[in-house]
């Protein structure tokens, strides 16, 4: 990954309401939400959702799939686990086990041995 299109993907998420609404469709992998569901379970006017929505989109962290006249989005968790890995990459001077300590739980979505061994 290079370091302006990480830099796109936190922009994306540095909106209190869009880490919100990518973490709920987290919760809701694989599968998705279609956008009036993201506004009642966030209590949010559709027109403003559909602002961050268009946003995370456009960054890439999420995906939207056309389902007759609604939309359907989804959290791009493999551009989150290549974010992730930018970010952790080098880690503790390229010996990640010295690291492992320091974190005492591995990402739910992080394939096993990501963090821990």
């Amino acid at each position: 990954m290079q370091t302006d299109t990480a830099v796109s993907l936190f922009e994306s998420l540095s909106s209190p309401v869009r880490l919100e609404v990518y973490r709920l469709l987290v919760r809701h992998s694989p599968d998705g939400l279609v956008a009036g569901e993201i506004a009642t379970v966030l209590d949010m006017p559709p027109n403003k959702l559909s602002f961050h929505l268009k946003a995370l989109a456009q960054a890439g962290m999420v995906t939207v799939e056309q389902q007759g006249r609604f939309q359907r989005y989804r959290a791009n968790i493999p551009q989150m686990l290549d974010l992730i890995a930018f970010l952790t990459d080098k880690c503790c001077a390229g010996h990640p086990e010295l690291c492992a300590p320091s974190h005492p739980e591995p990402s739910a979505c992080s394939p096993k041995g990501v963090f821990h061994e």
